[in-house]
């Protein structure tokens, strides 16, 4: 049976989503912009600024959920450009360690906010 999580740390979604989705021993998060959770807005207009604050949002919902970054066992990024990938996977290799999770990254034509990236995950669910 599907668990929906908002962490309460995070802007409540406006949109029919939850933050996470616990489904037996996985959680499933949303993807995360770089929006900042006291003002609801971008954190600023470059990748990496956002892709930090991005992954500051999924481990909030992880420790909300009672899991971590070192849970984690696959990502999807979306880009709107594909020329902030190395901006990007800078922030990205600071947040994990080997073994690498999974990871997929793909150009898109637009994202929330106006936001350069987006950030979901695949958690493992510590018991």
């Amino acid at each position: 049976m599907r668990e929906g999580i908002n962490s309460p740390r995070l802007p409540a979604p406006t949109l029919p989503f939850s933050h996470a989705v616990r489904d037996g021993d996985r959680l499933y998060l949303s993807g995360q912009v770089g929006q900042d959770p006291s003002t609801g807005k971008l954190v600023a207009p470059d990748v990496a600024a956002q892709t930090e604050q991005a992954f500051q949002n999924i481990a909030t919902v992880l420790a909300d959920a009672g899991s971590s970054m070192d849970d984690v066992v696959k990502v999807n990024v979306y880009l709107v450009d594909m020329a902030d990938f190395a901006a990007m996977n800078a922030v990205y290799a600071k947040r994990f360690a080997q073994p690498y999770p999974a990871r997929t990254t793909v150009a898109v034509a637009a994202l929330p906010l106006g936001a350069r990236v987006e950030i979901e995950v695949v958690a493992r669910v510590r018991k």
